[in-house]
């Protein structure tokens, strides 16, 4: 895990999951993940949007990089992951989002945080960013 990692992690379990910087006023949770060949416990701060009770989206952008997060291929391989989202802690199942499900969450996500368009721009070409649904499990 990177110092930039732990630093949101610790502040994000300081402030009842709110972290200030780049991320500040932006919805996060702290995803629990199992690496798919380790099987290790990872931990990922992610950006989130909030979907309905029990259900919350996260986006494999890797901040515009050509290739997948380690956590996306991890959850792909091992859907079962637990969530921090505050102070809670939820057992959660993953899927990728796809079609009309996806292109709805993914324009909400671009249109709430512009860097996300930005994010696809970069990969356009490469790779469509994957949209990842959590639901309590």
């Amino acid at each position: 895990m990177t110092d930039f990692n732990e630093k949101i992690i610790e502040e994000f379990r300081s402030n009842d999951g709110r972290v200030g910087g780049p991320f500040e006023g932006a919805p996060l949770l702290l995803l629990h993940h199992r690496g798919a060949k380790t099987d290790q416990e990872r931990v990922a701060p992610l950006v989130t949007q909030i979907l309905d009770e029990g259900k919350w989206a996260i986006f494999a952008s890797k901040g515009g990089a050509p290739s997948h997060p380690d956590w996306y291929r991890n959850l792909v391989a091992k859907p079962e992951a637990e969530i921090e989202f505050g102070t809670d802690r939820y057992k959660v199942k993953a899927r990728v989002a796809q079609g009309d499900e996806r292109e709805k969450i993914w324009s909400h996500q671009k249109q709430v945080m512009p860097a996300f368009s930005e994010y696809e721009k970069a990969t356009a070409g490469v790779r469509e960013i994957p949209v990842v649904v959590l639901e309590n499990a």
